[in-house]
């Protein structure tokens, strides 16, 4: 494909919606009205009748798994592959934890289509419990699910979950995704594809702001039951920024704030509102250590080096 073609492509919704459909893993198939490939569509995704109903459960209705044991709250990115216990990223997470010694305390309710794909620890959505009996819940960070508890990313109220049938790249400009479709795109076009303009720029700081608030909600609200709440969170992604206070992400060097139209919107994220509430893992300090460990510079595969993961083990030994 020439480049121009590629980048055609790229403002092609017919062509985006194809590309998504190989995303979900069978059983699980694409619902197209949940494929969201700009701010504006991510915007309009929160009002979906399943999405707000979504929210309302995780905000309301959930609760963990009955015990009395001493535990963690474990946040972990959404990632394209659905479910997401089949992304690289959460593999190399279960065997990590694993290796050293948390285990599912069941089965848990993944499909049997899925055996041979992972393994039964990698599958696993139950709560992992290891050394000192010490328990770790589950937990992913969404576009537009904002959070979605493990116990529902194989089946949600007795049926197949939508947390495994979506496709949201739209928050992400530097995948350069054009919605040339839309009366109210902004974008302009790029040697590589298509940066935002002030309509993107401006839905994003909205959803940006309205996920942090509801994934501040749900994690307020079930901060009592664990000894605390970890975030293993690349470095650049949402997830990190949904997340961290406006120190943490000067720290990170991501964006603080967004430009629309000559003003300045500030992104406001769950420690801004809730201060010290998650934990960020590598925060700050851990991210100058492994890119110090890296000739300077952060590796590829950053969730799923040894670097972060050694991290993630130390900050659980600490409970």
């Amino acid at each position: 494909m020439s480049t121009d073609n590629a980048v055609d492509a790229l403002s092609d919704r017919e062509h985006l919606v194809e590309l998504a459909r190989g995303k979900p893993t069978p059983p699980y198939t694409l619902d197209e009205e949940l494929t969201f490939f700009c701010p504006q569509e991510n915007l309009e995704g929160l009002d979906l009748p399943v999405v707000r109903e979504f929210h309302r459960w995780v905000t309301t209705e959930h609760q963990p798994a009955p015990g009395d044991e001493k535990a963690v709250l474990l946040l972990l990115p959404c990632e394209k592959a659905k479910p997401y216990s089949l992304s690289a990223e959460h593999r190399a997470v279960s065997n990590a934890l694993g290796e050293a010694g948390y285990e599912p305390r069941e089965r848990g309710d993944w499909p049997e289509e899925l055996a041979g794909l992972a393994s039964p620890q990698e599958l696993s959505n139950a709560p992992l419990v290891g050394p000192g009996g010490l328990r770790i819940d589950r937990a992913v960070i969404s576009e537009p699910f904002g959070i979605v508890p493990y116990e529902a990313i194989y089946r949600w109220r007795g049926e197949p979950t939508p947390c495994a049938r979506y496709d949201d790249p739209g928050l992400f400009e530097h995948r350069g995704i054009g919605c040339l479709w839309r009366e109210d795109a902004t974008v302009s076009r790029t040697a590589k594809g298509y940066s935002w303009g002030d309509n993107e720029r401006a839905a994003y700081v909205e959803v940006h702001d309205r996920l942090s608030a509801l994934i501040d909600q749900v994690l307020t609200r079930l901060s009592a039951r664990y000894e605390a709440i970890l975030a293993y969170v690349g470095h650049t992604l949402t997830h990190r920024t949904f997340l961290a206070s406006d120190e943490e992400r000067r720290e990170a060097g991501i964006p603080q704030n967004r430009r629309v139209g000559g003003e300045t919107r500030q992104l406001i994220g769950v420690n801004d509102r809730s201060p010290g509430l998650v934990r960020l893992v590598p925060d700050a300090e851990g991210l100058e250590q492994i890119r110090a460990e890296s000739g300077g510079r952060l590796p590829s595969g950053f969730l799923t080096g040894a670097p972060s993961l050694g991290q993630l083990e130390l900050a659980l030994r600490q409970f």
